[in-house]
């Protein structure tokens, strides 16, 4: 098997995986999950990290070029070499934006979709939850909501910056760093495809004009030469009459 057929086999699965991460990491903070409860959960996450590190090792053993391959993908081994720093898991939800490009960025509209509906919502809930994990229960947090973890992420993502809420803990302040510079690659990616696509439509205007108008030009040219030729008939009848 290619690396390729088993990535376009891999990567719903994958997906989907993420998505029961996302879920399990998700009610564990914002329920606050203690006990036995806890324990389900993080067996869970542990579960899907499992997956994420056999996904990286057949990925590795399949690729034709292993030394280039595993410089070019230093952010997948990142996935899953840092599974004890609970924010930092989050990382693995990277595989869901690669299968939303996959499937819908063939066209500019589908990269505009893709980016703005998927990474920015994605960004915004990812970095709410990985902030809340270490905000909520430091002495002198500002962030001790889900709600509050909200407002936080998207006024950092947008690099709106109030400052009524910020966090207090070195990882938080990784987290809003990371969020940061992820909104103004978001935001990037989102301006450029949308000024591509405006520019595409004023070229293809543009030539539907130059379509409709070739009849016209074609009507507006034989009419000349009908003209013409009755130009020449006129002075034959006069040069004969004259005679």
């Amino acid at each position: 098997m290619t690396q390729q057929r088993y990535r376009d086999l891999a990567d719903w699965p994958l997906t989907m995986t993420a998505l029961i991460f996302l879920a399990a990491y998700a009610w564990q903070v914002i329920g606050r999950i203690e006990g036995r409860g806890a324990l389900w959960l993080e067996a869970v996450m542990w579960a899907t990290w499992g997956v994420f590190a056999v996904d990286y090792v057949v990925n590795l053993w399949l690729a034709d070029d292993r030394s280039g391959w595993f410089v070019r993908n230093l952010h997948e081994l990142l996935i899953v070499a840092l599974p004890f720093f609970r924010p930092l898991r989050l990382l693995r939800l990277v595989t869901l934006l690669s299968v939303l490009h996959r499937t819908l960025g063939d066209t500019l509209r589908g990269r505009v979709v893709t980016y703005v509906a998927g990474s920015a919502a994605m960004l915004v809930f990812v970095g709410a939850l990985a902030v809340l994990d270490v905000e909520q229960s430091a002495p002198d947090a500002k962030i001790v909501t889900f709600g509050d973890a909200l407002w936080w992420a998207m006024t950092t993502i947008t690099t709106v910056g109030y400052g009524d809420m910020y966090p207090v803990t070195p990882i938080g302040r990784m987290v809003a760093a990371a969020l940061m510079m992820s909104g103004i690659a978001v935001l990037g990616v989102v301006t450029a495809s949308i000024a591509s696509w405006l520019v595409q439509r004023v070229e293809d205007t543009a030539e539907a004009v130059s379509d409709a108008e070739e009849p016209v030009r074609a009507g507006v040219a034989e009419l000349a030469a009908e003209m013409a030729l009755l130009r020449r008939e006129i002075a034959e009848l006069k040069d004969r009459h004259s005679r």
